[in-house]
């Protein structure tokens, strides 16, 4: 693609480059139940949530279960 691209002079020495400066917006964060962006984070468990019925079932979870979700995110677990 690139090279008919070149061959068509739609491709310039500028647009090879991927550098880009740093992003100033920050990260969003997504829910560990759900996948939807996350606005909250239980403050025992650290596990991000989306809306109240995600924070019910985040309250009810056993803590091996949050300690798996946070490993998987590689955030700290402080689930003991």
């Amino acid at each position: 693609m690139q090279q008919y691209m070149e061959e068509m002079g739609l491709f310039g020495e500028q647009d090879g480059s991927i550098d880009a400066p740093p992003s100033f917006k920050p990260a969003k964060k997504y829910s560990d139940i759900s996948g939807l962006e996350a606005k909250y984070t239980d403050p025992q468990t650290k596990m991000r949530y989306a809306n109240t019925d995600e924070y019910r079932r985040v309250r009810m979870l056993p803590g091996d279960i949050v300690s798996g979700c946070l490993q998987l995110r590689k955030a700290k677990s402080l689930v003991p």
